[in-house]
């Protein structure tokens, strides 16, 4: 079977929507899944977004970074437009760096249960100093589980420089 019916897509609402509205308050509600084809198999999907922002919420300056989501699924997948409308919502909310990736982490666990993800924030310095928080997770009872614990351990062998941040 090749391309998915309308039943599979119901749920699907924002993809192809041209009427858009943004929020520009924290929203999980905005994120949507769909089924995953291939439960049989594992394999990552990475999300790349480089216009993340946020408010420091002490000082309500904006903070600016790239999020780096990576996951396997199980039975379900994160909408990628639903993911980019939800990650907009952050746009004036109020949170240090590493609650934003553990919000964000913990939403996508929420939806999809996966068998396994990470969220890495590479923020841009302010002040002089770049915060880049990792978290992740790993399907507790199972080798995602053993996965997360090693990646955690090694998710940062190579250190940045100021040429490939």
């Amino acid at each position: 079977m090749t391309g998915r019916t309308n039943e599979e897509l119901q749920d699907i609402t924002l993809l192809g929507n041209q009427n858009n509205t943004y929020e520009y308050h924290y929203n999980p509600g905005i994120l949507e899944s769909f089924d995953n084809k291939h439960p049989g198999r594992d394999y990552f999907v990475k999300f790349n977004c480089p216009e993340f922002t946020s408010l420091c919420p002490i000082t309500g300056q904006p903070d600016f970074a790239t999020i780096y989501i990576c996951y396997i699924p199980d039975i379900k997948m994160v909408e990628s437009k639903s993911l980019k409308l939800y990650l907009f919502s952050f746009r004036n909310h109020g949170d240090f760096h590493e609650d934003c990736m553990n919000i964000i982490m913990n939403d996508l666990i929420e939806l999809m249960d996966p068998r396994y993800i990470e969220v890495w924030g590479k923020f841009t310095p302010r002040g002089g100093i770049s915060i880049d928080p990792y978290t992740n997770y790993g399907k507790p009872g199972t080798h995602y589980e053993e996965m997360a614990a090693y990646r955690l351990m090694n998710h940062d062998l190579y250190p940045e420089t100021i040429t490939n941040r």
